[in-house]
């Protein structure tokens, strides 16, 4: 099944009892592309990516990543893939450079701790101890235990949460680094901004379906969407319409007013206008 795709997946169904939670999923994910999928809680989401990680098996469908079957992959299979999981916590005695360094020692290629570290930007918190972190500190570290294995895949499930507006930023410019290097990497965060910023593509998934496809600009008609041009007329309050045409609109008013148009603003949807409408038609119910 691998022609040259990170992941595919064909059908994917899984079911709980007799709750469907993932209900006929395909899925391409090309190799060095940063992949966001995004949803609301009990979309579907979860199950999917822990399906791709080997950690649950599916009900029905085909499933290839990295070129083998997630549900028999071997341990060779698992030293090539990444995933940043809540493990920090389970240490708290330890020192940020030893769990790196354990963790390290699982891989045959693994990066150098410090190195790891220095990505997330955690080096002058080598020497304390996990339990003295910040919540913030404790997510990089995950990161950085995340990484360390010089995955060619990575799964990054809400990585940034926690993080300062400053940290967040800093994550940011890791995934742009870690893009460079050609890993492949999946993201799924309920920050759409980080969303718009870091993927190349992105999928929605509702009610454990994928409801749209694409790059962020054009996702679910978004690039096509009627522009919302709005102004302020001498009298009568703020004036706003919606337009396919927006520039024929703009002339108009422009001959309306004689020259500059007052107060002129030209909006068309947010990432988040789009999400949200998709979500709506597809019954989902976001519980971020």
């Amino acid at each position: 099944m691998d022609n040259g795709a990170a992941v595919m997946v064909r059908d994917l169904r899984k079911s709980y009892r007799d709750v469907a939670a993932v209900r006929g999923i395909d899925l391409e994910i090309n190799r060095g592309e940063v992949f966001a999928l995004l949803g609301p809680n009990g979309a579907g989401k979860t199950t999917t990516v822990e399906i791709l990680e080997g950690f649950r098996r599916r009900d029905h469908g085909t499933v290839d990543v990295l070129g083998q079957d997630p549900a028999r992959a071997g341990r060779a299979w698992r030293a090539r893939i990444g995933i940043v999981l809540q493990l920090a916590s389970t240490g708290p005695e330890l020192t940020v450079l030893e769990i790196v360094r354990h963790f390290a020692a699982f891989y045959p290629a693994s990066r150098r701790a410090e190195e790891a570290i220095a990505l997330v930007g955690l080096t002058s918190k080598s020497g304390s101890r996990i339990g003295q972190l910040s919540g913030g500190q404790t997510r990089r570290l995950d990161v950085a235990l995340g990484i360390v294995g010089q995955p060619e895949l990575l799964f990054l499930d809400e990585p940034t949460t926690g993080f300062d507006p400053e940290a967040r930023r800093q994550f940011w410019e890791l995934i742009e680094t870690l893009r460079g290097d050609g890993t492949t990497i999946v993201l799924t965060t309920h920050y759409l901004d980080e969303a718009e910023a870091l993927a190349d593509r992105i999928a929605v998934i509702a009610a454990g379906r994928i409801v749209a496809e694409g790059d962020p600009a054009t996702l679910g008609g978004r690039a096509s969407a009627a522009a919302r041009v709005g102004w302020d007329p001498p009298t009568g309050g703020r004036r706003t319409v919606e337009t396919g045409t927006p520039t024929a609109t703009i002339a108009d008013l422009a001959g309306e007013f004689g020259g500059e148009i007052p107060g002129l603003t030209v909006t068309r949807p947010t990432l988040e206008d789009v999400y949200l409408d998709l979500i709506a038609a597809a019954g989902g119910d976001e519980q971020s």
